[in-house]
């Protein structure tokens, strides 16, 4: 990984979880710790979901949900909130519990 990705990685805490419409999970994402990055940088990039115990799988982000409003760059930095559409980048994949403290690090 070089250099500039790792210096913009950040870590989202997810909130909620919800199966897809059409396969994957809705997440509800709050931003934790770095810089917002912008809507285009999140679309089609390759993050970990992890938890707190040090489970990890890799997911790609598909697309954003607009239930909650369209995002938009300075949504994003103005609120920390964002929701996305994810798919584990290994197909069968089941989805985690929030219950454990599940973060969404990226993008790798």
């Amino acid at each position: 990984m070089s250099t500039q990705a790792q210096a913009h990685q950040v870590v989202f805490k997810v909130s909620d979880i919800m199966d897809g419409p059409h396969k994957g999970w809705i997440l509800r994402l709050r931003l934790h710790t770095g810089e917002a990055p912008t809507i285009k940088e999140i679309k089609g990039a390759r993050m970990a979901l992890r938890s707190a115990e040090g489970v990890s799988r890799e997911v790609v982000v598909r697309s954003f949900p607009t239930f909650g409003g369209k995002p938009s760059d300075d949504r994003l930095a103005r609120s920390g909130r964002l929701d996305v559409s994810v798919e584990p980048a290994d197909s069968g994949a089941e989805a985690p519990s929030v219950v454990e403290r599940w973060e969404l690090v990226g993008p790798l």
